[in-house]
């Protein structure tokens, strides 16, 4: 198993502080320096920026990898090309990651400009058939409702770009299985990690694939302090910020849907039904239960984050440390980073 950091695009970062924790990284032995990615700073820059840094430690620099880019703010080729660029400054240790977002959410469609009747699942294949294609040197002929390109190519093709998809339901696992060079996971137990491997197993092998060329990558969610009630409180506002679901939105779609099949229902529909009655955020963390918090995850001490964070990523091919900051500074960062370092 190869283990990565993610740091939050939310943490606030100088290019300074960017450059300077992926050295860090390298120099703790983390084979790869992740990030996530929406509308604002370029995610594929903060990746080429770490490749040049960390070669300041490691021969060619260490991997690094974008999970995920949510399609809807790029068109194909713009995005290919971008990926293209940042697999040749790396050397080829770069991994594109593709996600939907909200595309289930109308609101989402209406914001982007994007064709109303644009549903996840079709709208992804067709985005993993066109970049896959491009990526792999291909002049790319495809017309469907999300994506038309007509004698499309990048000219010369780049070092190998792998392609993630973002997959949480059975559906985008079964279409990573099928058209994805891997699943990038994201909030789950080992449980759900076993299911999802076996899932996108089964898409594999539906597509005539070997099950192993299919990778398995997810963030697992990391924050320590000494005070534990701090990390807690870290902890469970990023959480919550994937786990609630907005007023109206269908609760069994997105991650709303993929932490009710882990069991979240009861916990959640009591959340929400106490913030539409105006419960303030601070109260929803502190009514937040913590054995629930505590299976895909982890808050505490730095001396207990490696058991965990370590049996939180059985089962998979590439894990990620996703600093959770305690504090807003950077010793609450680096303190993550050091409690999980690869052994």
């Amino acid at each position: 198993m190869q283990i990565g950091v993610g740091l939050d695009r939310g943490l606030g970062l100088s290019w300074d502080e960017y450059r300077d924790l992926g050295r860090y990284a390298a120099r703790l032995g983390y084979d790869s320096v992740w990030t996530n990615a929406s509308n604002g700073r370029d995610a594929m820059h903060v990746c080429a920026q770490w490749s040049v840094a960390t070669a300041d430690v490691v021969p060619g620099g260490i991997g690094t990898g974008v999970s995920v880019i949510p399609v809807g703010y790029w068109s194909p080729a713009s995005l290919a090309s971008a990926a293209a660029t940042v697999g040749e400054i790396s050397g080829g240790r770069f991994v594109l990651g593709l996600g939907a977002g909200a595309l289930q959410d109308r609101a989402f469609r209406h914001s982007l400009g994007l064709d109303d009747r644009l549903r996840p699942i079709a709208t992804m294949r067709e985005w993993l058939t066109t970049v896959r294609g491009l990526l792999a040197g291909e002049t790319v002929d495809h017309e469907g409702r999300a994506i038309t390109l007509h004698g499309v190519d990048l000219g010369a093709p780049p070092p190998r770009v792998p392609v993630a998809l973002g997959a949480l339901g059975p559906n985008m696992l079964t279409l990573a299985g099928e058209a994805a060079d891997a699943a990038a996971l994201n909030w789950c137990t080992p449980e759900q990690v076993s299911a999802s491997r076996d899932t996108v197993a089964a898409g594999a092998r539906t597509a005539g694939r070997d099950p192993s060329e299919v990778a398995m990558i997810e963030y697992v969610r990391i924050c320590v302090d000494d005070d534990v009630d701090v990390a807690r409180r870290a902890y469970v506002r990023a959480l919550m910020g994937y786990a609630l679901a907005r007023p109206g939105v269908n609760k069994t779609l997105g991650y709303r849907g993929h932490f009710g099949r882990m069991g979240f229902d009861d916990a959640l529909n009591d959340l929400e039904d106490r913030r539409d009655r105006g419960a303030s955020e601070s109260e929803l963390v502190d009514a937040f239960p913590e054995d629930l918090a505590r299976l895909v995850g982890y808050f505490g001490p730095a001396s207990g984050a490696r058991a965990a964070f370590r049996r939180l990523a059985e089962g998979l091919d590439v894990a990620i440390v996703r600093v959770v900051a305690a504090r807003p500074e950077p010793p609450s960062i680096t303190a993550v980073m050091e409690a999980c370092r690869p052994d």
